[in-house]
Order: structure tokens, then sequence, then C-alpha cells
């Protein structure tokens, strides 16, 4: 994981992102829904937290987020769905893990199938990726207009109980265990302004993807990011 930037997927994927944006308020809302079907109260409920945390990224409106809140919390209120994910590769071998909320399996299934099959890639068992990916606490403050200089932000980020900081020109990276990762969290939003805290999927490697094949694997994560049941797509290419 060491010199990892999650930062760097995450901005190269912002514009492509901001042309959808109703959709991914639709598919945040739903996470939304599906997590506070356990508990309305983000304090007692990390997965309603991390979802909100989501939706306060993305920018989605205080109305859709209310809304999903409550018609989870209404009594005899509807939908099912079900968390499933999906492990297979892209171009060149770079693995790619997708997660997905979903009432109907055996739709998303072939959706996704679809996606990797038509963009060069393939659809794996469980388990065939996988292990190429840890589990972490990720954050992320921006150092526009931020006085702190790398030292003492790993002062910081070690008195916090963090494992790893990542600086570049436009960010701070902090990775940490995911069991530390609530108190990591509190620790450092008392001093800095977090643009993102999540628990993520971080791979232990990346592979350089060459030019030739950008375009193409773009159409393939495009893809997958279109299906309405897909919730997140992950993967160690570095391009």
């Amino acid at each position: 994981m060491a010199g990892h930037s999650k930062w760097k997927n995450i901005q190269g994927r912002k514009n492509a992102q901001d042309a959808k944006r109703g959709k991914i308020f639709q598919k945040i809302a739903r996470e939304i829904y599906v997590a506070a079907k356990n508990g309305a109260d983000p304090e007692l409920n990390p997965a309603l937290r991390q979802a909100l945390d989501k939706a306060r990224s993305a920018n989605v409106p205080n109305e859709n987020v209310k809304r999903a809140i409550k018609r989870a919390t209404d009594a005899g209120a509807g939908e099912n769905y079900d968390e499933v994910s999906y492990e297979g590769y892209g171009p060149n071998g770079v693995a790619v893990l997708v997660y997905a909320l979903t009432n109907n399996r055996n739709r998303t299934g072939g959706s996704v199938r679809t996606a990797f099959t038509h963009n060069g890639g393939t659809l794996g068992e469980r388990g065939s990726v996988a292990f190429q990916f840890e589990r972490k606490g990720y954050l992320a403050v921006e150092r526009e207009g931020l006085e702190v200089d790398e030292d003492t932000m790993m002062l910081a980020v070690l008195e916090a109980g963090a494992e790893e900081l990542i600086t570049s020109d436009e960010v701070f990276e902090i990775y940490s265990d995911p069991a530390d990762f609530q108190s990591v969290r509190e620790v450092l939003e008392a001093d800095y302004e977090l643009a993102q805290a999540e628990l993520a999927m971080i791979p232990n490697v990346t592979i350089e993807l060459p030019a030739e094949s950008v375009e193409q694997f773009e159409k393939m994560i495009d893809a997958l990011e279109d299906d309405d049941d897909v919730t997140d797509v992950i993967h160690n290419a570095d391009y």
C-alpha cells in the first residue's frame, strides 16, 4: 500500500461523475435507505454514518437524505436489497472489485458480466482478486489554504493512531486500521476539514496501464458505474 494514492483515482473520476450526478444521488440514497433499516442514528450505526459521509462528499441535497431515512424507518416500508460483490479482471490484468445493492441478483450479475466481457475484461470467481486489496480507513485533507507542513501533519496522524501518511502537492492522505478508523477520524476532524473519510478497499500493488488500454478500461468502468445497482467500483490500475 505504501505510496498508493487513492486521491488520484478519486479526482480522476470526478469529471465523469459530475456528468452523472442525478444517478449518483439515487445510488447514495439507496445506500442510506439500506443502512438506515438498521437504525436512524448515525452515532450508533456506522454503515449509516459512512453513507451520510458519502452523501456529503457528493453534495447530495439534505432533502434527499431525509427522504431516504424516512422511507427506511417508516413502519412497513418496502424494498429489500441484497449487498453483492463481483471480482474480475480488466485489460492488462487489472484487478477490479464491484459492489452493488440489488433486488434482482440475476439482473445485476448479467449486467456486470456484460460490462466486463464487452470491454476487454473477464468476470472471475469469488476470491479471484480480492486478495490483492486490503480494507483500510482512508482520510484525506486537501492542502490548498492549509498552513501545515508534512512534519506537523505526520505528528498529528501518529498521535491520532493512524498507520500511514502519503503527501502530495494537493492532499494529505491518511490510512488507518479499520478498527481505529472512527477514533482517528474524530481526532483529526477536530483540527482539520476532511475532504474524504471512509472505509475502503486499498490495493496492495498497482498495475501500470499502458496508454493504448486506457480508453477501453475507462469504457468498462463507465459501463459498471452506469449500472443502477452498482454502488462502488475499485481497481488497482495506475494510469
